[in-house]
């Protein structure tokens, strides 16, 4: 399909608009899983030479988002069962840190900023739109991972919301839209907790929070590996 650049791409290197390019498009599942990766399909595309093509599959080859595949090259990775449980497993443990932080750290206007973000989500329920609402949710979890004030951590969880990115693209209408009421009662119970500086309870609902995630992505995957 037709690689359409991000923006403020242009003005980087041919390495980096390479990547960055592609980068998004897998994330996206504009590149699906699966996807066969071809050096001079891309390079024409992109309107470069073969050479940087080459070095950008090399740092998402890095990244796990590309795999070489014998006998056919390099190939977007498949979303597997073992890189779902690694997505929310690591998330799991970047909340618990980030969330306990922010309760212990936001102020007044913080909480309120969170509370504005969970109005707009539940607007956007209301109305169905489940993509605006995947969007909201990611930044209300990064707003908060920002509250924590650690920006190593902060980095972090940019990347594992990135990877969550693509696994709930690929399964949007098998998983996200039919557990997105459930989330977002717990998103409301955490925002109450923050509120409240209750630690104990946050991790908990943390926890609760991310392991029913997992349990509906792997659910849905058991049954339907190949996504929607």
């Amino acid at each position: 399909m037709p690689l359409a650049a991000p923006k403020g791409t242009r003005h980087l290197t041919k390495q980096e608009f390479v990547y960055q390019t592609l980068r998004e498009a897998i994330l996206k599942c504009e590149l699906p899983p699966g996807e066969r990766l071809v050096i001079d399909d891309l390079a024409r595309q992109l309107q470069v030479s073969a050479i940087p093509v080459r070095e950008a599959l090399q740092l998402l080859l890095s990244e796990g988002l590309v795999v070489n595949v014998p006998h056919v090259g390099a190939t977007v990775a498949p979303i597997s069962r073992e890189s779902i449980l690694e997505v929310f497993t690591v998330m799991e443990g970047l909340e618990i840190v980030s969330t306990r932080l922010a309760a212990q750290r936001a102020t007044d206007a913080d909480v309120q900023g969170l509370a504005e973000i969970v109005a707009k989500m539940d607007k956007a329920l209301g109305a169905s739109d489940h993509e605006d609402w995947a969007e909201l949710n990611k930044r209300f979890h990064l707003t908060i991972g920002e509250l924590a004030q650690l920006p190593m951590l902060q980095e972090m969880m940019e990347r594992i919301f990135d990877r969550w990115e693509r696994v709930r693209r690929f399964y949007f209408s098998g998983v996200l839209i039919h557990r997105a009421d459930q989330a977002q009662a717990e998103h409301h119970e955490i925002l109450d907790m923050i509120r409240a500086r209750n630690v104990e309870k946050l991790e908990a609902m943390i926890r609760k929070h991310n392991q029913g995630g997992l349990e509906s992505y792997t659910s849905y995957f058991d049954k339907h590996p190949s996504g929607n």
